[in-house]
């Protein structure tokens, strides 16, 4: 069964290539959807695919590289869309 997974994650996750790692770990998965920073110093992702892939991701995500710090994942479970024909970078205009 496909889902949708949005969550924010905060903590020691920006400048960390925390982005990359995300996006790495849902190409893996076989995910669609984005990532990018907030202004706030959080990470938001938005991901599709099986229900059981997102929970392995979110489970990837947590841990996080390294050299991240990961204090507090907010997580949402959406109804799937469809919307995306890959996994990307998003950036936020400034």
């Amino acid at each position: 069964m496909n889902a949708r997974l949005h969550v924010f994650v905060s903590g020691k996750v920006q400048g960390v290539s925390y982005r990359g790692f995300a996006r790495r770990a849902a190409l893996e998965l076989g995910l669609k959807g984005w990532v990018r920073n907030l202004y706030d110093g959080r990470v938001e992702a938005v991901a599709e695919g099986k229900r059981a892939d997102l929970e392995i991701y979110l489970t990837k995500i947590e841990a996080g590289p390294a050299v991240a710090r990961i204090e507090d994942l907010d997580v949402r479970w959406e109804p799937f869309t469809g919307e995306f024909p890959d996994f990307r970078i998003a950036w936020l205009d400034f």
